[in-house]
């Protein structure tokens, strides 16, 4: 038997080793023990940074010449501190127009804790209002991508773990590098092949760098792959450093050395995952006024579209009208994409509604427990965390007193305990974004849709209307316009009971139950696949009652009627493999016939990108996790429509595009 072997996802991050120096001014700044090495000088840093990064990229220029619709992309390998984005970002808002957009991407392997971060912050006041929002949402320490919408112009992506890896997995383009990180005598680890090529990779026609370095190494790593440098002055006391260019295909400017390396295409081995093309974005309409559209809406407007949400009933009148939802995950024991993709999810959605709502009006990060049921349930949660080194921060044992303890009721089992997980209330989740300066909701029915030469005309009742781009977030009754997209419709059946009770978070089991809200009890839900109605079904009640009696005994009344409780039945939509549709809508009648050879020979190669319907994309089976999610997916769809980076590694992409099931039927043979 071989031993279980950890991936990047299951290791955990170390959080950076530091030792903090004070100059003869009482300037305090943080030391890396572990590189031997200052993350900034402590008498100059921000002039450094200007120098250095902003000038040698020639950023003020550049912003204040931005006039694309798309935003300005910076990559940056090793994040440190933020000094150097936290400056690109007062020169943008400096110098650019008020209709630009800056987005920031910046790999960390060993993430400073939130005390430390804030600790270092102290040293530059002139940074505080933008160090406060940096912090107030800095991550935990788990690898992946982490998304941060620093304000309504500025989007920072975390990408922690190996600068390299990270980067290889870059689902986006960068007009200018910043390349730092400790000095390559310090820190060889980073300055490898691998890294310059995932550069080249990932660098937009004429996309600038500038390091601090000048190290032989790192100029025939920058030439091999097609950067042209430089050498000019260096800052202070260093004498020299570099600048350039990425010129793929020509020979570098001063070292004399043509590019020796392409880098590999990532969509080589998966041609049909390659993103349609860029089109105009200035009038969408999103289908569908639930957790999804709503979500999607929102994050369009952020970025300047003009959207109208159209929905038939109004806004969360389907499966997001619950009076309560659980921000809710269940992972699998040994790392997958699936898993991968909600643990970002989960992360991302407190973020995200921490952002919306400080207040914690209609939403609650109370705590979560995952109640095991049975001794093979405390068994599979015991491997689970054996093999996810995750933060307690993020999630953590706890056994039956202590899940007792948090509860504020007796439960008689072991848990999985997110401290930070809890519940939304999803109508008024989804009124607050839909109310987001941009959107327009239109109650009306959506009755034809006619591709255009500039874009898509809808037919919403009596009257015809254009627009550049269409987003179907729709639930179960988008298989009505989605060519075939597999999608299966689950009945679930919420039940609510007046209480006082003292249960303070969220439980989890075979069902589910939220803290009292307004003296009411919400709990279920009940799961009925391939049914699609909305009756409301007093054996559904017992069900409910039945699992809360296994879940929290205390909860369930001595003699309960299932007709004197409330509730709700609504309809959510399922793909297949339980993962959501996000990404562009696949001809999948044309991918059947592109890739049939996959059908005979799953290892065929070709070079033809998969055919989309141009300017149709999708949000939608989103089951019974929806309010987690939804809001990752949306940054997805509106990031690729806005030609930005995206918010998830490309795998995970791929593991969300609507095609996937067409490509996994042709290797199977279906």
């Amino acid at each position: 038997m071989t031993g279980h072997t950890t991936t990047p996802f299951q290791q955990p991050l170390k959080t950076a080793a530091l030792d903090w120096r004070t100059d003869d001014g009482d300037i305090e700044a943080p030391f890396s023990t572990h590189y031997d090495d200052v993350y900034f000088s402590r008498q100059n840093g921000l002039a450094e940074t200007h120098y250095v990064f902003l000038e040698q990229n020639d950023l003020p220029r550049r912003f204040a010449d931005w006039s694309d619709e798309r935003a300005f992309v910076i990559g940056e390998t090793g994040f440190g501190t933020g000094l150097n984005m936290l400056c690109a970002w007062a020169c943008f808002d400096s110098h650019a127009p008020s209709g630009a957009r800056l987005h920031l991407v910046s790999t960390e392997k060993h993430p400073l804790t939130r005390d430390a971060l804030a600790r270092a912050w102290r040293a530059w006041p002139s940074l505080a209002a933008r160090a406060d929002a940096l912090i107030a949402q800095w991550p935990e320490a788990v690898a992946g991508v982490h998304r941060l919408t620093l304000d309504h112009r500025v989007t920072l992506d975390l990408h922690f773990g190996d600068a390299a890896d990270t980067l290889s997995r870059l689902d986006g383009r960068v007009d200018a590098w910043f390349l730092d990180g400790f000095a390559p005598a310090k820190n060889p680890d980073m300055w490898q092949p691998a890294l310059f090529a995932a550069l080249a990779g990932a660098s937009r026609p004429s996309a600038t760098f500038a390091t601090f370095t000048c190290a032989g190494m790192v100029r025939r790593g920058l030439a091999a792959v097609g950067f042209a440098w430089r050498k000019v002055p260096g800052f202070g006391r260093k004498r020299e450093m570099l600048r350039g260019e990425w010129q793929a295909g020509t020979p570098a400017d001063t070292s004399g050395m043509p590019p020796t390396e392409t880098p590999p295409n990532p969509r080589a081995a998966t041609p049909w995952f390659q993103p349609p093309p860029p089109r105009p974005s200035e009038r969408i309409a999103v289908i569908g006024a639930g957790i999804a559209g709503t979500s999607v809406a929102e994050a369009l407007a952020r970025r300047g579209s003009a959207v109208t949400l159209i929905d038939r009933d109004g806004i969360a009148c389907g499966a997001s009208g619950n009076p309560q939802a659980a921000l809710y995950v269940k992972l699998a024991v040994e790392t997958n994409l699936q898993s991968r993709f909600y643990l970002a999810a989960l992360l991302h959605a407190h973020r995200w509604l921490a952002r919306l709502d400080p207040a914690r009006r209609w939403w609650a990060d109370c705590g979560l427990l995952q109640l095991a049921g049975s001794d093979s349930d405390e068994t599979r949660q015991q491997r689970f965390l054996h093999h996810h080194a995750l933060p307690p921060s993020v999630v953590q044992a706890c056994a039956a007193d202590a899940a007792s303890r948090a509860a504020g009721i007796p439960v008689s089992r072991a848990a999985l305990h997110y401290p930070t997980a809890g519940w939304v209330d999803p109508v008024a989740l989804c009124r607050h974004l839909a109310a987001t300066p941009g959107i327009e909701v239109v109650c009306e029915e959506l009755r034809a849709l006619r591709e255009t030469e500039s874009g898509w005309q809808l037919q919403l009742g009596q009257r015809s209307q254009a627009f550049d781009q269409v987003v179907f977030a729709t639930g179960h009754a988008s298989r009505d316009w989605l060519d075939g997209l597999p999608l299966q419709p689950i009945r679930g059946q919420v039940s609510t009971l007046a209480s006082d009770t003292p249960l303070s978070q969220v439980l989890c089991g075979g069902g589910y139950v939220m803290p009292a809200r307004d003296g009411r009890l919400v709990f279920g839900a009940t799961f009925a696949p391939h049914e699609a109605t909305t009756d409301m079904r007093d054996a559904d009640h017992r069900t409910n009652l039945d699992e809360l009696a296994a879940l929290a005994p205390s909860l369930v009344p001595a003699t309960i009627d299932p007709t004197q409780l409330g509730g709700r039945a609504s309809v959510r939509a399922a793909s297949p493999d339980k993962a959501p549709y996000a990404g562009p809508l696949p001809n999948i009648d044309a991918w059947r016939q592109d890739y049939a050879a996959l059908a005979k020979d799953a290892r065929t190669r070709f070079t033809q990108p998969g055919r989309h319907y141009p300017g149709l994309w999708v949000s939608t089976a989103h089951g019974s996790r929806g309010m987690v999610s939804a809001p990752l997916c949306a940054e997805l769809i509106a990031s690729r429509i806005h030609d930005e980076p995206l918010p998830l590694a490309r795998e995970l992409v791929d593991h969300l595009h609507p095609g996937r099931r067409v490509i996994a039927d042709l290797m199977r043979g279906r």
